[in-house]
């Protein structure tokens, strides 16, 4: 169980434009933290800064307290999974079995084949993503949900102590959106999630951090940060947060703004239609 911290983060461009600033979180051993915030927030950038695709400017990303980037590259990928937004398919020529048996790649030297043991983890991704029926298929000809869940599966051969997702759901219909994020859960590993639907945020995740311009403007549970204020004040939309009977977690209900709540609590009057 491993317990991910960034401290002090920081990220600027070559080009001067500082997109992270002063980012300090942490999930903690089989914790699920997910990142919300409007687009151009830094969520991406942070998630990229965490697996170690981007160098923070300032700062450090620890893995039980270890400097992530001072470790060496397959020790890395033998410690954190990634699933990217999928960003097409253009140019690989590879069937879903063999994208997803990529996932092994970290543990074993590169003139080692797979064993018996690494197809029997492929085929239990597969079937747990509910795409063991797609494993001969080039990847390029799957859909983008079916891609997702493809990305998904091979972080699961990985067999990593950290998951971090960039948007999961992305492409999946309503089931499988569930289902993967149920499996993230089930997992047992420490994940950090990139989400924009504040509904599953609310429900699959233990805390949530907002961002907005690249800093974190509140952190902690879901049912203390997912309120009508911090919607309309990062967000700019108009909102209302119960809590649901069947789930007890928050849920968010978005208004327009000809249906917003008056500051004295009541709404105002549908307007008049003509026929």
């Amino acid at each position: 169980m491993t317990t991910l911290r960034t401290d002090a983060l920081t990220y600027t461009t070559p080009q001067g434009r500082t997109l992270l600033r002063d980012i300090t979180l942490e999930a903690a051993p089989g914790e699920t933290v997910g990142l919300v915030g409007p687009n151009g927030s830094g969520k991406t950038t942070l998630l990229r800064c965490v697996y170690a695709t981007l160098r923070p400017t300032a700062g450090r990303v620890l893995l039980d307290g270890a400097d992530l980037h001072a470790l060496p590259a397959r020790a890395r990928a033998r410690r954190i999974a990634t699933v990217p937004q999928d960003s097409g398919a253009a140019g690989i020529e590879l069937t879903v079995r063999e994208i997803v048996a990529m996932g092994r790649s970290p543990h074993h030297r590169f003139w080692e084949a797979d064993t018996a043991a690494d197809d029997a983890l492929v085929r239990e991704a597969l079937a747990r993503v509910g795409i063991a029926g797609l494993a001969g298929r080039p990847f390029p000809s799957l859909s983008g949900g079916e891609r997702q869940r493809a990305l998904v599966a091979r972080a699961l051969v990985q067999e990593p102590d950290v998951v971090v997702l960039d948007e999961p759901t992305n492409h999946l219909d309503i089931r499988y959106q569930l289902e993967v994020l149920s499996l993230i859960r089930e997992l047992g590993t420490t994940n950090l999630l990139a989400l924009h639907d504040l509904n599953l945020a609310a429900y699959y995740c233990d805390r949530i951090c907002v961002l907005d311009g690249g800093r974190i403007v509140a952190a902690g549970a879901p049912a203390e940060v997912l309120t009508a204020e911090l919607l309309a004040a990062v967000y700019g939309v108009n909102a209302e947060v119960g809590i649901h009977p069947a789930t007890g977690a928050p849920t968010v209900v978005y208004l327009p703004p000809d249906r917003a709540t008056t500051a004295s609590g009541a709404r105002p009057e549908p307007r008049a239609t003509t026929s």
